[in-house]
């Protein structure tokens, strides 16, 4: 059961945004050949398109957070100490982490009134709740990664070690 939490913790991301990508990039080629080829086009496939990318960035945002790879300005922190680098860092997960509880709080309003209400989808007709939730399962993510991030970073900083950083873009 380890192993298979471990491989979760390790690729959760990744399998969703494959998940959510393919059937972003499917359903699109799909339209585009059913509008260019036979003159038609349905409205549920630029839904699922739609909500697909909605989703896509909401777990990119949870899987930049657990990478680092967040666009940040880290010029000031080439000319830190190893210590103080960690807890700017740290400082910056506390920060992220109370914007992301307090819009999770606020995500879930939307997700409330629509489940209250039985609002659908235009095309799909199915209940928008299901669209709508990717906002606070996407914030939730990133409290989670958040959470390791600020564990990871504070054993870092008991033992010695230096922060991580995530992958450099530009080096």
């Amino acid at each position: 059961m380890s192993n298979f939490l471990s491989t979760l913790n390790k690729n959760a991301e990744r399998w969703l945004l494959l998940v959510f990508y393919v059937m972003l990039v499917g359903t699109m080629f799909i339209e585009v050949v059913r509008r260019e080829v036979f003159a038609y086009s349905s409205i549920w496939g630029e839904e699922i398109v739609r909500y697909s990318f909605i989703y896509l960035a909401w777990v990119g945002a949870a899987s930049a957070v657990k990478e680092r790879g967040h666009i940040r300005i880290d010029v000031i922190l080439n000319y830190v100490p190893p210590t103080v680098k960690t807890l700017i860092y740290i400082f910056g997960d506390i920060v992220m982490f109370i914007v992301a509880i307090i819009a999770l709080y606020w995500s879930f309003e939307a997700v409330h009134v629509s489940w209250k209400f039985g609002s659908v989808t235009h095309g799909l007709r199915i209940s928008q709740t299901f669209f709508l939730f990717a906002v606070p399962f996407g914030f939730a993510l990133v409290i989670v990664r958040l959470t390791q991030s600020f564990l990871r970073d504070l054993s870092d900083l008991r033992n010695g070690r230096a922060v991580y950083e995530g992958d450099k873009l530009f080096d």
